[in-house]
C-alpha cells in the first residue's frame, strides 16, 4: 500500500513509500532522515514506533496515539500535540517549545510528587567519584546538602540545568559499571520541574544525599 505523508500547511507530499502500515511509513521516513515538518499526522497510530531524532517540529499530531513511542531528540517545536496519547512516549531531549495542546496532568505521573508532604526521596547516578556522568559540575558526598541556583523551571525541556534525580528503574537503566546510585532527600518546593512525560528523570533546586543502593545487588537481579 502506497502511503504519502503530506503537509498540513500546503498539502505538499513531504514522503512517501509503500509498506504495511502509517507507522512503518513514518519510521522509515525518520529512518531516511526526512524533513517532516509540518506533517499531517492527525489520528495517526504511532504506538511504540521509533520516531528517535525525528524532524517533526511544527508537525499537526493532534488526536495522535503516541504511546510508548521513542521520541527521544525529536524536534516538536511548534507541533500540535492536542489530544494526543503521550503515555509511556520517551522524549528525553525531545524540543517541545512552542508545542501545543499538551496537558502534563495526563502524561506525567511523577507530577504527584508535587503533591507530597513532608521530605521525598528520589536518586542520583554518578561516577564512581560522586560526579554526574552527564554534566557533572557537582561532586556528590552521602552527608552533604547541595543547591543549584539557576535550576532550569521549564518542563518543556527534558534535560536542563540543576540537580538531575530520577526514578530507580531510570538510574539502573543508565547506569554502567563503576557507576554508583546515592539517595537524596528533598520536599516538594524544592523541585525546579518534573518534564512533560518524563521517563523518570526530574530537575531540583537543591537536596540532600541521605545514603547510597548497594548496586551490586541491584544489578544481579
Amino acid at each position: 500500500m502506497l502511503f504519502e505523508i503530506k503537509s498540513w500547511v500546503n498539502g505538499k507530499v513531504l514522503f512517501k513509500v509503500e509498506t504495511e502500515s502509517l507507522k512503518l511509513a513514518v519510521e522509515l521516513a525518520v529512518k531516511h532522515g526526512a524533513n517532516l515538518g509540518g506533517a499531517d499526522l492527525r489520528g495517526a497510530d504511532l504506538r511504540g514506533a521509533y520516531l528517535g531524532g525525528a524532524y517533526l517540529r511544527g508537525a499537526n499530531l493532534r488526536g495522535a496515539n503516541l504511546g510508548g513511542a521513542y521520541l527521544r531528540g525529536a524536534d516538536l517545536w511548534g507541533a500540535n500535540l492536542g489530544g494526543a496519547n503521550l503515555r509511556g512516549a520517551d522524549l528525553g531531549g525531545a524540543d517541545l517549545r512552542g508545542a501545543k495542546g499538551i496537558t502534563p496532568e495526563r502524561v506525567t505521573p511523577l507530577l504527584m510528587l508535587l503533591d507530597q508532604p513532608g521530605l521525598i526521596r528520589a536518586y542520583k547516578l554518578v561516577t564512581k567519584d560522586g560526579i554526574g556522568p552527564f554534566n557533572g559540575g557537582i561532586t556528590y558526598e552521602v552527608g552533604k546538602s547541595y543547591k543549584v541556583k539557576d535550576a532550569d523551571t521549564d518542563d518543556k525541556e527534558q534535560c536542563g540545568s540543576g540537580i538531575n534525580v530520577a526514578t530507580l528503574d531510570w538510574c539502573l537503566k543508565e547506569w554502567t559499571e563503576g557507576y554508583r546510585v546515592l539517595i537524596v532527600e528533598f520536599t516538594a518546593k524544592d523541585i525546579a520541574a518534573i518534564p512533560i512525560a518524563t521517563d523518570g528523570k526530574f530537575r531540583l533546586h537543591r537536596c540532600k544525599v541521605v545514603g547510597e543502593k548497594n548496586i551490586k545487588k541491584l544489578v544481579k537481579k
